[in-house]
């Protein structure tokens, strides 16, 4: 005779019917037709708040000075683009293409050299243990917070103690200096360069510096252009610094070029042309560097996400 089967027991029963209830295949809940057409809306409202500005700058672009207060200022009138661009090249000897240089050699060179040295700080705060590291992060996390402008007044004293002033050293070497690159390029070293791999270059014979290069750097690559994307656009946008430092002309970054011409428009009506042709000429070595290192900076966040 067979032995009796034990009734189940109240525990079992009811994960038994949390099981059968849970959502199966087709029966699982799906988005509903109204959700998905608001956030479409909600999508489509902030894209066109962001491309609206730059349509409008484009078309002011395009326009003589006659046309741009007396036509749609949405849409095109006489298409005079490039004869704009040449008188704006030409206006006193090219001092635009002297800023559009200026601020890549600031950006640029400070944006490489401030993803350098932030790689270096993240990574021995990531893999070294030594008294007083997590001090020295709480340090770099309370400089996250601190605003630029904050800054200005006492690097401006600090700098005209050494005659550094009105120089290009005084717009640059703030720019190599980045509490957030810190930040992310720790949590991208923590997550992304494996100790074993590190403890075999060392038995390999490779020091630290040599370790550094070749194993982590490459190791954290996406997460370095991510630090080089957003340094690169800080310094780019940079206003207030090089307003404080700087009064030789022939220095300034193209922000402070623009804003110098637009404060004479009144004087100058002429200007206003150049100002808009300026800052269209101005935001496209931006969409250029991000549309070559998108598929790195996409990976890099999403590498700090999930870890």
């Amino acid at each position: 005779m067979s032995a009796p089967t034990p009734a189940p027991t109240p525990v079992a029963t009811r994960r038994s019917a949390l099981r059968s209830s849970a959502p199966k295949g087709d029966f699982a809940p799906k988005e509903s037709p109204l959700s998905k057409a608001g956030a479409m809306i909600v999508m489509l409202i902030f894209t066109l708040y962001f491309l609206i500005p730059i349509w409008w700058l484009f078309i002011a672009g395009t326009k003589s000075s006659d046309q741009f207060t007396s036509t749609n200022p949405l849409w095109f009138a006489d298409f005079n683009l490039f004869e704009n661009i040449g008188a704006l090249v030409a206006y006193r000897d090219g001092v635009f293409l002297r800023w559009m240089l200026n601020s890549l050699a600031y950006a640029g060179g400070g944006a490489l050299l401030a993803t350098l040295i932030a790689a270096m700080c993240g990574y021995a705060l990531a893999k070294y243990r030594f008294p007083g590291r997590e001090v020295i992060f709480n340090v770099v996390l309370g400089g996250v917070l601190v605003p630029a402008t904050a800054l200005a007044l006492p690097l401006f004293l600090i700098f005209s103690q050494v005659s550094l002033t009105n120089t290009f050293w005084a717009v640059f070497l703030p720019s190599l200096v980045s509490p957030f690159g810190v930040y992310l390029t720790r949590i991208f070293a923590a997550a992304s360069v494996p100790d074993e791999l590190i403890e075999a270059a060392r038995l390999d014979g490779a020091g630290e510096i040599r370790s550094f290069f070749t194993v982590a750097v490459k190791l954290m690559f996406p997460s370095l252009v991510t630090v080089f994307l957003f340094q690169f656009v800080a310094i780019w946008n940079n206003f207030f610094l090089p307003l404080v430092m700087l009064r030789d002309e022939v220095l300034f970054p193209v922000t402070l070029g623009l804003y110098g011409w637009n404060s004479q428009v009144n004087q100058i009506p002429e200007l206003r042309g150049y100002v808009l042709i300026g800052a269209l000429l101005s935001i496209i070595p931006l969409i250029i560097i991000f549309l070559l290192l998108q598929r790195f900076w996409r990976n890099g966040l999403g590498a700090g996400s999930v870890k």
